[in-house]
């Protein structure tokens, strides 16, 4: 998702269930995050208005800057609510970024399920 947000908006996502996916990669030791369907590539530059953890790009597998930054800017991407990216993304960061890893294909895999888990109830796909 791109374009604007507003820090009061509706929280809900716009994705149904098993639609969304970010694939995450290493290329020239940076992390690379792609969406899926779509293939476009996810950046800090969003996220880095909300909060500057890692302005140099995102990062897995354990609790530091780079990982706050790649929770933030999934959470605003997928909700395209700044408020709710803001409130949930430290437990994301905690409860899932924390333990992702690259596997043997040298990726990894997020959910709309890995990414709902840390929402409220009451944030529900839409139509």
């Amino acid at each position: 998702m791109s374009g604007t947000f507003d820090d009061h908006a509706t929280a809900q996502t716009t994705h149904h269930q098993g639609e969304i996916r970010y694939v995450g990669s290493r290329e020239q030791g940076e992390t690379v995050v792609t969406t899926h369907p779509g293939g476009e590539r996810l950046t800090p530059e969003r996220s880095l208005r909300i909060a500057r953890h890692s302005p140099s790009g995102f990062a897995v597998g354990y609790r530091g800057s780079g990982p706050a930054q790649l929770a933030l800017a999934v959470l605003l991407d997928y909700t395209d609510n700044a408020a709710l990216a803001r409130e949930h993304y430290q437990t994301f960061k905690d409860e899932v970024i924390s333990h992702l890893e690259y596997g043997a294909d040298g990726t990894w895999t997020l959910t709309d399920a890995d990414i709902e888990h840390v929402l409220p109830d009451d944030v529900t796909p839409t139509a």
